[in-house]
């Protein structure tokens, strides 16, 4: 891993202009070699550098402009060599407008569509479906240049006439479309950037694309083949055509399918051997085996600790990245949640998890995020007045430490002198946190407990002492609102996402992030950490789900399938399996392994906002704004796939039958669902907000 002091600036490639206005990349995919009708490899590699540069620039990041600019053995950005040097310039990014001109029949473009449409829905059935998927990303570039060229009476009438016979999914963004009536409207319009920076991505059979071909040569349209070529990307494949469930399960994303290059990349999604503890048996814990003579407490090497002995070949080297070694306290928390673990309820068809739900009531302020301790012991909720409250959900009541004078009189040497630095007299049901000027959109509880992260709108991110209950570090990085926030599964390091579009690495002891993930096209909504913690998933309002590699900040996975925004995202307990949801209502669960979708789970009613799966991994629990908890059983699905012997098919349908997958649901009387939590004996805890009629 590289110097943590050093910020490093790592883009997807196949997008990384999205978050700024930069020439369009990629080069389209021809079949058998033949040459494509792309950009030049190394003007692609230019531009590319000049969308980030001029990011950073515009962000006020000078010293990852600066460290990027010395990698790439560029010229200093100051004074007159930036404009002289041809990568840096920002003129080069914003004119990639100039693509839009035009010098053909622009009047006759509904014509052309109309003829596209048509030779469409009389191919085969074989090939209609994935040649349908053409009509979007060309509706959207046909108008674009009328309105450019100034044709906006011919514009309008071409939008309103073919709007509608986009595909749902595409409505919300083609609302935010209809908006550019003038040239002068395209300039700053973040959709607008987007589409014209970056290529929208289909993936098409050989034969469909032959089809396809021969429909170009015969009728010569050359501002359609101008278009195909200079915004589309076509990922040409062998074998056999796509039907219509298959296509649409990959179809929703802001700029169509993932390549199949993009998740060609192994992801070491295993989980790391334990450390050798030796658990100390209490007599309670001897009786389990149903012995009525008591036994004298021994050391018993833990069976679910050690579980793996043997070297997981999908689990990255333990010095992969740095880690935060393992204290005594983060091995006593082991060993409190494996006692824990022995008491735990399986759970599956026959026997659903009880389920225990907090409603947080008389919250005038508005509730706008709830986060659960990992050893349920701790909630923390976030207002939208911008306080922070923390709760005990145990017995024992929340403490602050001591003042100096007092804290100078202890014995230093005593066992339990963390106990003894807490004063009884400031115990309390719960805590309240000021700090941010801004709605509080998430909270996160280190894995010890002592640390609390909170994200606003304010665009900070603080750090807060759960021993002081005060405000530590406030870190400055973000531009604008920052969504969510969350620690790694071994503490020190977090990342955090907002509405700049870029998620960020940190460290507790950093002020700027140590990594920068930039590749979405739009908000990045969710985040969280993988349980190895060598990968971060990101999911996003432009309808795709990403996974990042920590070490060097690429992305490794690409997956598209949500037909709207995604809003939270939830691991399996192996790393293998991740599960998406948002507001298109409904559940994804996809194989880590070959980026590959396993199934959809339909059922709620209004946008998802929480995911868990149980601690073995079993079932999945979801809950949403439709004030409904429901249980699907997932280990069909993992049951199923693990007699697949074409797990790399990228274009196997696999989705299980929906409706076998649902085991229960349950309904609050008036509370959505803002947060699903097992605990370490798999009760499932739910937290809300009550909505008063």
């Amino acid at each position: 891993m590289a110097d943590p002091n050093r910020t490093v600036v790592v883009t997807d490639g196949s997008n990384d202009a999205s978050t700024v206005s930069g020439a369009a990349t990629g080069v389209q995919s021809s079949p058998k070699g033949e040459k494509g009708a792309g950009t030049d490899p190394s003007k692609m590699d230019q531009q590319t550098l000049a969308a980030v540069l001029q990011f950073l620039k515009n962000n006020k990041l000078k010293d990852a402009e600066a460290a990027l600019r010395r990698e790439a053995k560029l010229p200093d950005g100051s004074g007159d060599s930036a404009g002289s040097s041809r990568v840096a310039t920002s003129g080069e990014v914003s004119s990639v407008l100039s693509a839009y001109e035009s010098e053909g029949d622009l009047a006759r473009y509904c014509e052309y569509y109309n003829s596209l449409s048509s030779f469409i829905e009389s191919s085969l059935d074989a090939h209609k479906h994935e040649l349908g998927c053409l009509l979007y990303p060309v509706f959207i570039h046909m108008y674009l240049q009328l309105v450019y060229n100034r044709h906006e009476k011919e514009a309008h009438k071409f939008f309103n006439r073919f709007s509608v016979e986009q595909e749902d999914w595409h409505q919300e963004d083609l609302r935010t479309l209809s908006t550019v009536k003038t040239r002068e409207q395209m300039e700053g319009n973040d959709l607008m950037d987007t589409f014209r920076s970056s290529k929208f991505v289909l993936r098409m059979s050989r034969d469909s694309y032959q089809s396809l071909r021969r429909y170009l040569k015969q009728n010569e349209h050359r501002e359609l083949l101008s278009i195909l070529q200079d915004h589309l990307f076509i990922d040409v494949f062998d074998g056999v055509p796509r039907n219509r469930e298959q296509v649409q399960a990959t179809s929703g994303a802001m700029m169509g399918e993932a390549r199949r290059d993009a998740n060609k990349v192994k992801v070491l999604y295993g989980l790391p051997k334990e450390p050798d503890i030796n658990v100390p048996l209490d007599d309670d814990d001897e009786g389990v085996e149903g012995e009525d003579k008591p036994k004298k407490k021994k050391q018993k090497k833990d069976l679910l600790l050690n579980k793996n002995k043997k070297a997981d070949p999908n689990a990255p080297p333990p010095s992969r990245i740095p880690l935060p070694e393992l204290k005594d306290a983060d091995k006593l928390e082991k060993v409190l949640s494996w006692k824990e673990g022995l008491k735990r309820v399986p759970l599956g068809r026959e026997n659903l998890p009880s389920i225990c739900f907090y409603t947080l009531a008389n919250a005038y302020q508005n509730v706008s995020a709830v986060g659960v301790s990992e050893d349920s012991s701790l909630l923390a909720a976030g207002f939208e007045d911008s306080n922070v409250r923390v709760w005990s959900l145990s017995p024992q009541r929340l403490r602050t430490m001591r003042n100096a004078s007092e804290l100078d009189q202890l014995d230093k040497e005593a066992d339990d002198i963390v106990e003894r630095m807490m004063d009884e007299k400031t115990a309390a049901d719960s805590w309240l946190l000021h700090g941010h000027t801004g709605p509080v959109y998430s909270t996160s509880f280190s894995p010890d407990r002592e640390q609390l992260l909170t994200s606003s709108e304010d665009g900070t991110v603080r750090l807060w002492s759960l021993h002081t209950y005060s405000n530590l570090v406030v870190y400055k990085g973000h531009n604008y609102p920052v969504w969510d926030v969350q620690f790694s599964p071994t503490g020190y390091y977090f990342v955090s996402r907002g509405h700049d579009r870029v998620a960020r690495l940190w460290g507790t002891d950093q002020f700027q992030p140590i990594r920068m993930f930039v590749g979405h096209y739009s908000d990045v909504t969710c985040i969280q950490y993988h349980p190895n913690s060598n990968y971060v998933a990101t999911s996003s309002s432009d309808r795709t789900v990403r996974l990042w590699d920590v070490l060097n900040g690429n992305c490794v996975r690409v997956m598209t399938g949500h037909k709207a925004a995604v809003h939270t995202l939830a691991w399996s307990p192996d790393g293998r399996y991740l599960a998406s949801a948002g507001v298109d209502k409904n559940v994804l669960l996809w194989d880590i392994a070959y980026g590959r979708l396993l199934a959809e789970m339909k059922g709620h009613t209004d946008p998802i906002y929480s995911l868990c799966f149980s601690r073995e991994g079993s079932i999945l629990a979801s809950g949403g704004i439709d004030n409904t908890v429901k249980i699907w059983d997932v280990q069909k699905v993992f049951e199923e796939i693990a007699g697949s012997d074409d797990l790399t098919s990228l274009d196997r349908a696999s989705l299980v039958e929906v409706g076998s997958l649902l085991l229960g649901s349950f309904q609050t009387k008036a509370t959505p669902v803002l947060k699903l939590h097992f605990s370490h004996r798999n009760l499932l805890l739910g937290c809300g907000r009550y909505q008063h009629s």
